[in-house]
């Protein structure tokens, strides 16, 4: 009995494994070739995508040059309104140049008047506490003016009171008035020195702004003209309207 049971364990095991070798094959086979070549695996009813005609060529583009034209158009209004802000404020920046220029050249007049009457000789007066005291008065009374017509600043009256910086109240007038209209002068200069350096500024962006304005309007133009077959009317120059007119620039005609 158990030579019988041995007998078939033996016979039919290998053949039972020859079946799943082979079965094992040709599934792998199958797979390889699907693999291989999956467009076999396209359903027959299931054709390739068509590719656009030239009318939905010509409609796509269209309405890419359509869009182009618009953001163009808005970004070349947007440079215009810029442009015109920055001409403003080089305007504002040159009407302020110009009062800069007009205190200095006041102030150096009174200077220059002032200078040469501290060349004649100095009027004698008594060295007496009184006249010390006198002078002293008058020094601060003109210092109190200067500051109120708004020639000195605080700090500068502050050194007048505290006899700093080379304020002397024992000096004669004359010679105190001329102290002060230099140093009037010389805080008009240097006023009229930083409005020179603001309206350059100015005047540059101004510029950039101007040429900025100038390219869109004529992309902006130039992207119009290529929607319509007749072309509109050229805009007028953006550059002509928006830049800074050329001015002479102030400067100082004496220094010191």
């Amino acid at each position: 009995m158990e030579t019988a049971v041995f007998y078939q364990f033996v016979t039919e095991v290998p053949q039972a494994a020859a079946i799943w070798s082979t079965l094992f094959l040709l599934t792998l086979g199958l797979l390889t070739v699907l693999a291989a070549r999956p467009e076999r695996d396209r359903p027959a009813d299931d054709p390739l995508p068509a590719a656009p005609t030239a009318r939905e060529v010509a409609a796509a583009e269209a309405v890419d040059r359509r869009r182009y034209a618009e953001e163009v158009a808005v970004a070349a209004a947007g440079a215009a309104t810029t442009a015109r802000r920055r001409r403003a404020a080089w305007l504002t920046a040159q009407e302020e140049l110009e009062r800069a220029w007009t205190g200095y050249d006041e102030a150096d007049t009174a200077a220059r008047r002032f200078a040469g009457a501290a060349m004649l000789p100095t009027p004698q007066t008594p060295h007496t506490p009184a006249e010390y005291a006198a002078r002293e008065r008058y020094l601060h009374r003109a210092a109190m003016a200067a500051y109120w017509r708004g020639d000195l600043t605080m700090a500068q009256l502050g050194d007048v009171f505290g006899h700093r910086n080379g304020w002397d109240s024992r000096r004669h007038p004359v010679e105190q008035e001329a102290l002060i209209s230099r140093v009037v002068r010389d805080a008009r200069l240097v006023d009229y020195q930083a409005a020179a350096g603001r309206e350059r500024a100015a005047w540059r962006d101004a510029e950039l702004a101007a040429e900025s304005a100038r390219v869109l309007a004529e992309e902006a133009y130039a992207a119009k003209a290529r929607l319509h077959p007749t072309p509109a009317p050229a805009p007028r120059s953006v550059a002509r309207a928006l830049r800074p007119a050329l001015v002479a620039r102030w400067r100082p005609a004496r220094v010191g």
